[in-house]
């Protein structure tokens, strides 16, 4: 028998075990904290609706294939899907911008695609190689301004401060290491496009 005072643990049991009723009875139990807390992200009651009832598609999905872990309260794990849910309407509305295609508007003309093709992901990932062997050849205070400036993302005040050194010190090590650089690569004939 299901009543007022059923923990919500028992529910999703008896709701797993085929009783239906239960499942209504969790629904009802926490729809208003959930309908409310999709509604103050979102601001729109047919999006709110629409997430809402994608949420419990969701759980009950999640319950019937029997993936429910009971790590945590119910509740909490019914908010965490619902949180997605509001994140990936938003994801999709700042991807998808809202424009209507017209004869003089084709709607692919704003739609681009900034992801790396995979032969322009293998040469950065070859100029990175290239570059850090070249960075190997300079000496040794050099190499670390550009090590700390270049890969640890360091301001020139930040490597000051860790080599004890003044910041026009940092500078004139790295004003150095470009010039060896560049002396490198024309001694190495590296042509850079």
């Amino acid at each position: 028998m299901i009543d007022i005072n059923t923990p919500d643990s028992l529910l999703v049991k008896k709701y797993i075990d085929g009783n239906e009723a239960a499942l209504s009875k969790l629904i009802k139990r926490h729809e208003s904290r959930i309908y409310g807390f999709i509604y103050s992200k979102i601001k729109d009651k047919d999006i709110t609706n629409d997430i809402f009832q994608d949420t419990f598609v969701k759980v009950i999905k999640t319950l019937k294939s029997n993936s429910y872990k009971e790590e945590e309260k119910f509740i909490s794990w019914v908010l965490r899907i619902s949180h997605n849910l509001t994140v990936d309407h938003f994801r999709r509305k700042k991807r998808m911008p809202l424009q209507r295609e017209t004869e003089n508007f084709p709607i692919f003309s704003i739609m681009s695609d900034n992801a790396l093709t995979v032969e322009s992901q293998i040469i950065l990932d070859q100029i990175e190689v290239d570059f850090k062997k070249l960075v190997e050849e300079l000496v040794d205070d050099q190499k670390e301004i550009v090590i700390m400036r270049i890969y640890r993302n360091m301001s020139f005040k930040e490597i000051a401060e860790e080599k004890e050194i003044s910041i026009n010190t940092a500078l004139g090590r790295m004003r150095y290491a470009i010039n060896n650089l560049r002396k490198i690569i024309d001694r190495n004939q590296i042509i850079l496009n």
